[in-house]
């Protein structure tokens, strides 16, 4: 269960610096920026790109701390933000739609 969080997270996180390369945005400093850039530059939402981008730490925990992971904070964070991948999956596929006309 936590690696295939993490492995969805850095899907997010490799889309998103996609984007950024292709339209040239500025580099992001780190994971969480990758989110902020997004909203900065209106393929995400800022209000959405602010709370997605906690992932990008919850990703970090994942990584490298995870022989100190509370299960139960997986569980609250899957059973509270779960929901917030498909918010972006279609954020991300409104983007390739607008690009693509």
């Amino acid at each position: 269960m936590e690696r295939n969080f993490q492995l969805a997270i850095e899907c997010a996180i490799d889309i998103g610096e996609i984007i950024i390369s292709k339209e040239g945005f500025e580099r992001p400093e780190d994971y969480r920026s990758v989110f902020l850039i997004l909203g900065k530059h209106g393929v995400l939402p800022e209000d959405f790109a602010e709370k997605f981008s906690a992932a990008a730490g919850f990703r970090n925990l994942l990584v490298h701390i995870y022989e100190k992971i509370d299960l139960d904070i997986i569980e609250k964070y899957l059973v509270e933000n779960l929901e917030d991948f498909d918010v972006f999956a279609s954020y991300i596929v409104e983007y390739v739609e607008k690009v693509q006309k």
